[in-house]
């Protein structure tokens, strides 16, 4: 007997912005295995009886190994039941959803995918900016800011993440971005490039820092703080919209 297994992309945290089709699974799953940021008012949509498992990462504290998650999600729908896993913002934007598809396959496991609002858009939304601006943004790109090793990668295109006319969207970014910053000047990229940093997105604990990325690679030297946080740069993070 072989259960089914429901990724769903929950958003940035405010429960209000999950899909109809989210909502469903969660009230019909077995189980429910979250990140952090897909907890709280979120799993109220969850079925009474669920078995509720944390399972979320967050740098800097002790958090499951990826290969642990990957087993309990197996185990769970080997005993037929119908599991959810709760991702934030977008499973397939920086969550290592891959790695958890691979182990359901490997076992012969049928699951789906329900795609989330991703922090950057519900980022934007919240600074009621555009990602895209027509003729100075054509282009909007995503990074992560770290590696397996928390790390700046070392493989980054650092000449199409200076390009001035590109929206940037740094995921997981705090730590590293004043190392960023220093690379993608030498890279010809202004210190007066406008930048856009949200912390706790969509939830009432949200702050929007509007500054430069100079400014913010100075601010975030001295302090990084604990929220999580995105970072945008470039044309769209301009202030003229507020």
């Amino acid at each position: 007997m072989s259960g089914f297994v429901s990724f769903i992309g929950s958003g940035p945290g405010d429960p209000e912005l999950l899909t109809l089709k989210a909502v469903d699974r969660m009230q019909k799953a077995d189980a429910v295995l979250f990140d952090d940021l897909s907890s709280g008012p979120i799993l109220s949509h969850a079925h009474q009886d669920a078995d509720l498992v944390g399972v979320g990462k967050r740098a800097g504290r002790p958090s499951p190994k990826q290969d642990h998650v990957s087993r309990l999600l197996v185990d769970y729908a080997k005993t037929g039941a119908r599991v959810v896993r709760l991702k934030s913002g977008d499973g397939g934007l920086f969550g290592r959803l891959e790695e958890e598809l691979v182990a359901l396959r490997e076992a012969g496991i049928e699951y789906e995918i329900i795609p989330g609002i991703p922090s950057a858009v519900a980022a934007a939304a919240a600074a009621g900016i555009p990602l895209t601006r027509r003729l100075t943004a054509r282009r909007v790109q995503f990074v992560t800011g770290h590696d397996v090793s928390g790390k700046l990668p070392d493989d980054l295109n650092l000449t199409a993440l200076a390009d001035p006319d590109a929206t940037t969207v740094v995921f997981m970014g705090k730590r590293t971005f004043p190392i960023l910053v220093k690379a993608l000047n030498e890279h010809g990229l202004p210190l007066e490039t406008p930048a856009l940093m949200a912390e706790s997105v969509s939830t009432p604990d949200q702050v929007l820092h509007r500054s430069t990325v100079g400014e913010l690679a100075d601010k975030l030297g001295a302090e990084i703080g604990t929220a999580p946080a995105l970072i945008l740069y470039g044309p769209l993070a301009e202030t003229d919209y507020v």
